[in-house]
């Protein structure tokens, strides 16, 4: 368990910010019209490096006048209705018919947000038994700060080589699930990129019903795969039957729609966990302003600028591919955008690139926690690398990393 007050300690890009602290960056040597000579490349934060669709900034000013009001905590109906007529072309009508627009879809401020006040919608204030929430090792900082903060244990459960790059929330004893409030699963995965089968989330949702906790589905990398679109959680239980009891679904329009800084997304999923939440975030929690409402329904709208960045990414790795092919116990992932790369000493690598190159990465190590045991931290050996800018950007990056490595 972390102090709550001290979450500075676990997050990833202070500890990243500590280890670089005072090493000035190496030059990169890379050419690039879109990168100054002295810039370092930043490749260890999931921020796309393109721009969304330039009518997101006429949507914007169309709808300007709402700038002057609260935005209301439900959002708009014609926000509502966008994305649940995407999670229809997405996943299938079958799968958004579990959706009522007026009663279990929320917007929020990206998926982030959802995912944090998730933990403490679904963790008892005072509870007899000590409430555990279930997180993938790696993982996202918000999981892990969300228990912090719901004043929960995080257990958090291997998601390595082994497994697939996926946790196995089943194989935990009775005893840790009956405690269990809320559990967490990206798929695609941050970082390391795999994809849960239709399978794999059925029995998620079913061993949830059976102990009776929620799972926050967190499909912000949903839209960006490498070949094959990945199933969602909607989809499950659309088979599995049962509507949307002990579910939370989100989606987010950063990585889908290249604007992470538009703020924008939505929550779906179990009318009485969507009623705790909403009461929430009408406490703690800004709303989606209206102009930002009006963007975010034409970006539900709209494909042909998703299919840009798919195409995008895909062509990053097929680089990668190339370049990194035989080296670092390399995979081209499923889906999301990253790179885990087995470099031996992912701090020691990152330390290099930097002083070298100019290049920043993230050590595998600050995305996991100890497993207590001879394991030590499962993160150790690894670098996490965003492929987010260009292909030639990439390849360059990426052609100096390897030389450096």
């Amino acid at each position: 368990m972390t102090d709550r007050r001290d979450l500075q300690t676990f997050h990833p890009f202070a500890r990243l910010n500590r280890l670089l602290d005072g090493v000035p960056p190496g030059h990169h040597g890379v050419d690039h019209p879109g990168l100054a000579a002295e810039a370092p490349i930043l490749l260890s934060v999931g921020e796309p490096q393109n721009q969304p669709p330039a009518f997101v900034a006429e949507e914007i000013a169309r709808a300007a006048a709402g700038w002057s009001r609260y935005p209301p905590p439900r959002g708009t109906a014609v926000y509502a209705e966008a994305c649940i007529a995407w999670l229809a072309r997405r996943y299938g009508p079958a799968a958004a018919g579990l959706v009522d627009a007026k009663t279990m879809c929320l917007p929020l401020a990206g998926t982030r947000e959802g995912l944090f006040f998730a933990a403490l919608a679904t963790t008892p204030a005072h509870s007899t038994s000590s409430p555990a929430i279930l997180m993938p090792n790696p993982f996202y900082h918000v999981y892990a700060g969300a228990a912090a903060a719901a004043g929960a244990e995080a257990i958090c459960v291997p998601a390595t080589r082994e497994s697939g790059f996926l946790p196995d929330y089943g194989a935990l004893p009775p005893e840790v699930l009956a405690r269990t409030t809320l559990c967490y699963l990206c798929s695609p995965a941050n970082p390391q990129g795999a994809v849960a089968s239709l399978t794999q989330l059925q029995d998620l949702i079913a061993l949830a019903r059976r102990y009776d906790f929620t799972v926050a589905f967190d499909e912000c990398y949903a839209e960006i795969y490498t070949e094959t679109p990945p199933p969602g959680a909607l989809q499950a239980a659309a088979a599995l039957g049962g509507g949307l009891d002990n579910m939370l679904v989100l989606h987010s329009l950063s990585k889908r729609s290249s604007a992470p800084g538009l703020r924008c997304g939505f929550v779906v999923g179990d009318q009485r966990q969507v009623l705790a939440l909403e009461g929430l975030l009408r406490v703690g929690s800004a709303g989606v302003p209206l102009p930002t409402l009006a963007a975010g329904t034409r970006l539900w709208q709209e494909e042909s600028h998703v299919q840009a960045n798919r195409a995008r990414y895909q062509a990053n790795f097929a680089v990668a591919e190339r370049l990194l092919g035989n080296r670092f116990g390399f995979r081209k992932p499923a889906g999301g955008f990253f790179l885990w790369l087995d470099v031996g000493d992912g701090e020691a690598a990152t330390l290099a690139l930097w002083r070298e190159a100019g290049i920043k990465v993230l050590p595998g190590a600050y995305m996991c926690a100890e497993t207590g045991d001879a394991g030590g931290n499962p993160g150790t050996p690894y670098v996490r690398i965003a492929l987010v800018y260009d292909a030639a950007l990439t390849e360059a990056a990426l052609t100096r990393l390897g030389e450096i490595l």
